[in-house]
Order: C-alpha cells, then sequence, then structure tokens
C-alpha cells in the first residue's frame, strides 16, 4: 500500500472519527441543531468556537504534514513516524497534533453551543491525557532514545512554551531520524 494511501487511511480512522462521526453522532442522537447566535453571549460563544476549530484545524494539518514530510510515517500508533519530528508547533508542545484534535472539538462544542459536545470533548482530552504518558511516550522513548528524552525534559506535553525549544538536542536528532 503506498505512502500517501496509508497516511489518507489513517486520517480517515482515527481523526475522522473522533472530530467528524462522533460529533455528527452526538448532534443527532441529542437533536443539536446548528442555528445562529441570538444574543450576545451566544455570538461570543460562537466566535470564539469558530478561532478554535481554526485553530485546531490548523495545529492538526501541520502536524499531519509534517509527520508525511519529514516523519515518513502516519499519525496511526500502528504505522508512527519512522523520523523524529521537532519542527513547526512540535518545538513549542509535544502534542500539537492531540492539541489540534481538541481544539477543535472545543469549537464544534461552542459553535454549535452544545453541551454535548462538550462533554465529549472532556472525555476524549481525558482519555488522551491517560493515553500518551502510559502507551505512547514509552513506545517513543523506545524508537527515539536519548533524543526524546532530552525533547521530553525540555518540551511541555500539552501546553506550548512561549518561545521554541532550540536546545542542544535539537541539534543532534539526525541519528534514527532526521528533524528541526
Amino acid at each position: 500500500m503506498g505512502y500517501l494511501l496509508r497516511h489518507m487511511l489513517a486520517v480517515l480512522l482515527l481523526p475522522v472519527t473522533v472530530a467528524v462521526l462522533i460529533p455528527v453522532w452526538i448532534a443527532r442522537r441529542f437533536h443539536v441543531q446548528p442555528s445562529w447566535p441570538s444574543t450576545s453571549g451566544d455570538l461570543v460563544l460562537a466566535v470564539s468556537g469558530a478561532l478554535a476549530l481554526l485553530l485546531g484545524l490548523m495545529l492538526f494539518g501541520a502536524s499531519v504534514h509534517l509527520f508525511f514530510a519529514h516523519g515518513r510515517g502516519t499519525l496511526a500508533p500502528w504505522d508512527p513516524p519512522r523520523h523524529f519530528v521537532v519542527r513547526g508547533p512540535y518545538r513549542y508542545v509535544r502534542n500539537p497534533m492531540i492539541s489540534g484534535v481538541v481544539f477543535t472539538l472545543l469549537g464544534i462544542a461552542l459553535v454549535m453551543r452544545s453541551v454535548p459536545h462538550a462533554l465529549w470533548a472532556g472525555t476524549f482530552l481525558l482519555i488522551i491525557m491517560v493515553y500518551i504518558p502510559i502507551l505512547e511516550e514509552p513506545g517513543l522513548e523506545r524508537r527515539f532514545g536519548p533524543a526524546y528524552e532530552g525533547y521530553r525534559r525540555n518540551v511541555p506535553r500539552f501546553i506550548p512554551r512561549l518561545r521554541p525549544w532550540c536546545g542542544e538536542d535539537a541539534e543532534r536528532l539526525e541519528p534514527g531520524g532526521a528533524t528541526r
């Protein structure tokens, strides 16, 4: 199966399920209908949601592009990047793709002004907060060794740094996979 096809399949199976199929199911199950904001409070929520949605899509898109162009793998746990990626948003936060999905889910909840969608965003965040340190990070440590350990010490998991990480380890990430 070609690299592009593997990449597209991973995107369709994971983020499309989390950020499209489940929110559509929630909207149908709980009879949530999109509507124009009728009050100034609704307008603030909708605009905030649109901004969160835009930020989420930008983070997600940038992350997927970096995995495709530089990581030579997909976002799927069964086909992870072969090269360690420390470029773009990964210089600020270790999980910009997940941050992008969370912002997207939050944006949907705010635009729709939907409590069930907000609960889904919170549930997804809780799941990911358990999954990443228990399952994902040990795998990254095994695959990328000291390079990942230095990165992990300097770049926060979810809350971004104010300035990009340009530490000494960022310059030496060539073994096992180039980045920067």
